[in-house]
C-alpha cells in the first residue's frame, strides 16, 4: 500500500461539501483516507479573479499505481462536475496529488511530489494540520509552512 498526500479545493457550489463527497469518492475507487484536516477558507490563487476557496488535506492509502491513483482523482472530480475550462479558474472541485510514497516523478502527466507544495500556503496550513512530519522535498511540511505567508487562510470548521 502506497500513502498518498493529497490536497482538495473548491470555490463553486457547497465548497466544504463537495470536497467531503470527493473524499468520500476516493474512498469508493480504491483509497482509504486515514486523515482529513479541517476546512480552510482561503483566498483565491493565481491570475483569473474569483470567489473564496475551501481548501483541505488528506492522507490516503490506496494499492494503486501513482497514474491510476491520478486518474481515479480525474473520474472524481469529473463525477462532480468538474470541468477544465480556464487553467487556475473556479472549480467545483480540485483534487491534488501532493506526494505519493516518496516517489519522484516527472511526467507531462503528473509530477511528484508536487512542484508547487512548498510555495503554497492553502496546501501547507491544512497539510501541516495533519502530517506535519511528512518529508517533501528535503523538509518537513511544517518547516516549509513556516516559510510562506499565511494571512487570509482561515479555519471553518
Amino acid at each position: 500500500m502506497a500513502k498518498v498526500a493529497l490536497s482538495l479545493g473548491s470555490n463553486l457550489g457547497d465548497k466544504s461539501g463537495t470536497i467531503q463527497k470527493a473524499l468520500a469518492l476516493l474512498d469508493e475507487g480504491g483509497a482509504t483516507v486515514l486523515a482529513r484536516s479541517s476546512d480552510y477558507r482561503t483566498p483565491p490563487w493565481g491570475p483569473v479573479p474569483q470567489d473564496w476557496f475551501v481548501n483541505a488535506c488528506a492522507i490516503a492509502e490506496t494499492d494503486l499505481a501513482s497514474r491510476d491513483f491520478l486518474a481515479l482523482c480525474h473520474r472524481v472530480e469529473r463525477a462532480l462536475g468538474r470541468v477544465r475550462e480556464v487553467r487556475w479558474g473556479p472549480r467545483i472541485i480540485d483534487i491534488d496529488i501532493l506526494a505519493y510514497d516518496d516517489l519522484a516523478l516527472e511526467s507531462p502527466e503528473l509530477m511528484l511530489p508536487h512542484p508547487h507544495l512548498h510555495e503554497r500556503a492553502f496546501v501547507l496550513v491544512p497539510l501541516a494540520e495533519i502530517a506535519p512530519d511528512l518529508m517533501v522535498r528535503g523538509r518537513r511540511v511544517a518547516d516549509w509552512l513556516a516559510r510562506v505567508d499565511t494571512a487570509g487562510i482561515v479555519r471553518i470548521d
